[in-house]
């Protein structure tokens, strides 16, 4: 693909049929929709003027979740989750950390339609927040740490910087259908956990396999298909998307009792056999991959000031 209006690919989710992507930035919330060769077929936009989106998540109704978190320079006072449904309907909701700024790059959706937020560390250990009450517009609404993750450096090649940061800093998050499996990205891995009883803070606490993406130029975008297909995608003109067939299998726990997914509902906003990598993970192949041509315009790992 190698249509402008995509130039900075950072956000993806899949339905089996279509892939919808965000840009990194922007000035209006705006989801492309892309056929399965890569062209635009639609774009859906809604009113809210955001800051700078990084990520793109969809709740178990269908909505997409804008993640308006990034912050290179650290000095925002509220970053902020946007709604939009299939009909351009956008709702804005500001959001505040309990220990400061946080540069943050990627989004889950469990499957009570929860956010959570990971940020971007360069040194290896992310946070993980989600809302401490039901999400309010235009709030803000507070956030709680529920967690950490620790990622080790790998020698996946690509990134636009070197690998000591690029490989430990996440830039991208999915979860399957159901809910059973998450992964997060860096610019040069994607790391694959199995979700018990939808817990997603202990599901990051565990150990995930590694799949390497090696020579995305900056890998950002990540999403599972429905039959748990692994789909990653970078910015940058004549990059690849990498389809990883399989991969939820690869940690997907057993189904849970049906008393246990009955407990589970949560409200929006509530609290509530691979061979090893180097740093100790089960790794996949790189050989896995099959391969299909999208687009994006160079962009350094610190980007232009985003305007409010």
């Amino acid at each position: 693909m190698t249509d402008p209006r995509l130039a900075e690919l950072s956000g993806l989710v899949a339905d089996g049929d279509r892939w919808y992507a965000v840009n990194d930035g922007g000035t209006a919330v705006t989801v492309f929709v892309l056929t399965k060769d890569c062209a635009i077929e639609r774009e859906i936009v809604g009113s809210v003027d955001p800051y700078d989106v990084e990520d793109l998540g969809r709740g178990p109704d269908g909505t997409f979740w804008l993640s308006d978190t990034g912050d290179n320079d650290l000095d925002r006072k509220t970053v902020a989750l946007i709604s939009l449904t299939a009909d351009g309907a956008a709702t804005l909701y500001r959001l505040t950390y309990p220990d400061g700024p946080h540069d943050t790059e990627a989004i889950l959706v469990d499957r009570a339609g929860t956010p959570y937020l990971v940020t971007k560390s360069t040194l290896g250990t992310a946070g993980v927040y989600r809302p401490a009450a039901e999400l309010a517009s235009p709030g803000p609404t507070a956030l709680e740490q529920v967690g950490t993750v620790r990622i080790s450096a790998t020698d996946t090649p690509g990134g636009p910087v070197p690998n000591i940061i690029g490989s430990v800093a996440i830039t991208g998050g999915a979860m399957n259908a159901d809910g059973t499996v998450l992964a997060l990205r860096t610019y040069t891995d994607a790391y694959v956990y199995a979700v018990a009883d939808g817990d997603v803070p202990a599901a990051l606490t565990t150990a995930p396999v590694r799949v390497p993406l090696p020579g995305e130029a900056q890998g950002e975008a990540i999403a599972f298909e429905p039959d748990g297909t692994l789909v990653s995608a970078s910015e940058n003109t004549g990059q690849p998307i990498r389809a990883v067939p399989g991969a939820a299998s690869l940690v997907a726990p057993p189904d849970p009792p049906e008393d246990t997914r009955a407990a589970d509902k949560r409200p929006l906003g509530g609290t509530s056999g691979q061979s090893g990598g180097e740093d100790g993970l089960p790794a996949l192949p790189a050989a896995a991959f099959t391969v299909v041509l999208v687009g994006g315009v160079f962009l350094f790992f610190r980007r232009r000031a985003r305007r409010r």
